[in-house]
C-alpha cells in the first residue's frame, strides 16, 4: 500500500497489480503466488489464511532493475478491496495469472461493489483466462492477451486491421530493448540478440500504435526504469509507460513538458 500511495502522490495515471486468493477466500495483491522471492518463505498464498501471510522482506530486489532494491516501512500484503477503498477514482489494471474462477468472481464482485467497472481493467497473457474473465464481467475494459496480440500483428501486416473490429481497450507489451538488459527470461530463445532485434522490428511500429490510439486503444510499454527507455517508448508511439519508479517517470514528463 505504501508503494501505491507513493505512485498516486507522484501523479500516476493507473496502478498495475496482480491478485491471488488466500485459503480463506481473500483477494490479496501480490505479484507471485509462491512467496519465496518476496518473503523468503517457500509457501503459496493459496495455502495460507490471510492472517498467516508472512511479511515482505526488509529489502526486495527490483525484478526489472537487477542490483537495485526497494525498501519501506509497510511490509504487509494488501487486499484488493483496500486498494479500491483508498483510491476510489484511480484506474487499476488487474492481472489474473491463474485459472481460478472464484478469484475472478470475487474480483469482479468488488469492482461492482465499488462502482469501478469503467475504471478497472482485466489483464492476462493467457487467452483462456481472459475469456473467463470476460464471461465473469463483460462490462470491464480488457487488454490484449498474447494470442490476441499475435492476431493483431497478423491483421496489421496483412492490411486487414482497419476493417476488423477490436474489443480490447489496452495493448500492454514489453519494450523489447529491456528484455535482456534488465530481465533475463527463462526462455533460451529470448536470450538471442537477433531474436530481440526481430521482435523489436516487428512490434515497435509507430503506424500500428497510431492506428490503435486513433481507435481509442491505449498502448502501454513496460518496464521502463531508465530515461532512455521512457524516451524510446514514447518515440515508438506509446500512449503510456509502466515503470517501477513513478518519481523517475514524473520527473521525465515534467522536464519534457517544460521543453515543449
Amino acid at each position: 500500500m505504501e508503494a501505491f500511495t507513493h505512485a498516486v502522490e507522484q501523479g500516476t495515471g493507473m496502478l498495475e497489480l496482480d491478485c491471488h486468493l488466500t485459503r480463506d477466500g481473500h483477494v490479496v495483491v501480490s505479484h507471485d503466488e509462491n512467496l519465496l522471492r518476496q518473503t523468503g518463505r517457500d509457501v503459496t498464498i493459496s495455502s495460507l489464511n490471510l492472517e498467516d501471510l508472512p511479511l515482505y522482506k526488509d529489502r526486495l530486489e527490483v525484478t526489472f532493475n537487477a542490483g537495485r532494491y526497494s525498501t519501506g516501512t509497510d511490509r504487509k500484503f494488501t487486499l484488493l478491496e483496500e486498494v479500491f477503498r483508498k483510491f476510489p477514482k484511480m484506474p487499476v489494471n488487474i492481472e489474473i495469472k491463474e485459472d481460478n474462477s472464484l478469484l475472478m468472481e470475487k474480483a469482479s464482485n468488488m469492482v461492482k461493489q465499488y462502482d469501478r467497472e469503467d475504471l478497472t481493467v482485466w489483464a492476462t497473457v493467457d487467452s483462456t483466462i481472459m475469456e473467463k474473465c470476460r464471461r465473469t464481467n463483460s462490462t470491464m475494459p480488457y487488454s490484449f492477451s498474447m494470442r490476441r496480440g499475435l492476431q493483431l500483428l497478423l491483421l496489421y501486416y496483412s492490411g486487414l486491421l482497419p476493417f476488423v473490429p477490436l474489443g480490447e481497450s489496452f495493448l500492454q507489451f514489453y519494450l523489447p530493448r529491456i528484455i535482456n538488459r534488465t530481465y533475463i527470461p527463462e526462455e533460451r530463445l529470448l536470450k538471442n540478440r537477433m531474436v530481440i532485434y526481430l521482435i523489436e522490428k516487428l512490434t515497435m511500429r509507430k503506424s500500428l500504435f497510431k492506428h490503435l490510439a486513433n481507435r481509442g486503444i491505449q498502448v502501454h510499454l513496460f518496464v521502463c526504469n531508465e530515461d532512455p527507455d521512457i524516451e524510446a517508448a514514447f518515440e515508438a508511439g506509446a500512449t503510456g509507460v509502466m515503470t517501477d519508479y513513478p518519481t523517475l517517470l514524473t520527473d521525465y514528463l515534467h522536464r519534457h513538458r517544460s521543453q515543449d
